[in-house]
């Protein structure tokens, strides 16, 4: 169901690849909730995923750029407002890669370039996009960023690797840059921590299918879909959620907040009975 909560509002998502992408699915319902949009991704990305299907479907421009080049995002901000005749009124940053955990390097060998690879795509790209569009003034008062995020930020998931580090500088961006942008010009910046999502990306993470499984069983409402995620984040481009920022959102069923539940509890009872005893 859609409820017009963006009508008239214009946007750029960043990240949609292929119909499993959180941002795909949420350029889908910014544009069912009556958002126009343009959709971005670095170019290589434009070659290997389906982002055209989905431009024709939301009936929006695709403007390639990559996040690490200050004069890529230049073009993209002023390319969309000349588009879309004035300012923007929301982003979403989904932008995410670890070359090491590509590489099978485990969080105690790093590789110190491939890791700074990492931070400059991941967490320091998000800074880049905030930065630009704060010195083109290119978002309108009362304007909402988010960027997605993950509660590995938080708390310990070994094979998350450096994209925890990743994600905790993300998330101290959108609170410095929430302070600034806030008392200039009414922006507001949050981040959102999502379930564990069967993604492009998210699927890569190993042992990804056993934790999807766990948070699922932890949380009381189970797993938030990428659906599900989507029109959260509507809600926060909409009006509805002028006085929410710098705060870091969780989106997860209650899995953030959950000790343990008897899902889990049984779950673990059940498989020491079947263990013999030593």
């Amino acid at each position: 169901m859609a409820y017009q909560l963006l009508k008239g509002k214009k946007g750029i998502i960043f990240g949609a690849l292929d119909e499993k992408s959180l941002a795909w699915r949420t350029a889908l319902r910014c544009y069912e909730e009556g958002a126009e949009l343009v959709l971005t991704n670095a170019p290589v990305a434009l070659r290997m995923g389906e982002i055209n299907k989905l431009a024709e479907a939301v009936k929006a421009p695709v403007i390639g750029a990559d996040v690490t080049k200050s004069e890529d995002l230049k073009k993209l901000f002023e390319d969309s407002m000349k588009h879309f005749g004035g300012k923007i009124d929301f982003v979403l940053h989904s932008v995410g890669m670890s070359v090491n955990m590509r590489k099978g390097k485990s969080y105690t060998e790093l590789d110190y370039g491939f890791n700074l690879k990492t931070l400059e795509i991941s967490a320091m790209s998000f800074h880049r996009v905030l930065q630009t569009a704060y010195e083109l003034d290119a978002i309108n008062y009362w304007g909402s960023v988010v960027a997605l995020t993950y509660i590995a930020a938080q708390r310990v998931f070994p094979d998350y690797n450096e994209m925890a580090d990743a994600k905790a500088l993300l998330e101290s961006i959108a609170r410095s840059f929430g302070y600034y942008y806030g008392i200039k010009k009414k922006v507001r910046i949050n981040t959102v921590s999502q379930s564990p999502t069967k993604t492009t990306a998210g699927s890569g993470v190993k042992g990804f299918d056993g934790f999807q499984e766990y948070a699922e069983k932890m949380s009381p409402l189970g797993n938030a879909s990428a659906d599900d995620c989507a029109g959260y984040l509507a809600v926060l481009f909409s009006d509805l959620t002028r006085m929410v920022t710098m705060q870091n959102l969780f989106h997860d069923g209650g899995f953030s907040f959950t000790g343990v539940t008897e899902a889990v509890v049984n779950q673990m009872e059940k498989a020491q009975s079947l263990t013999p005893n030593a």
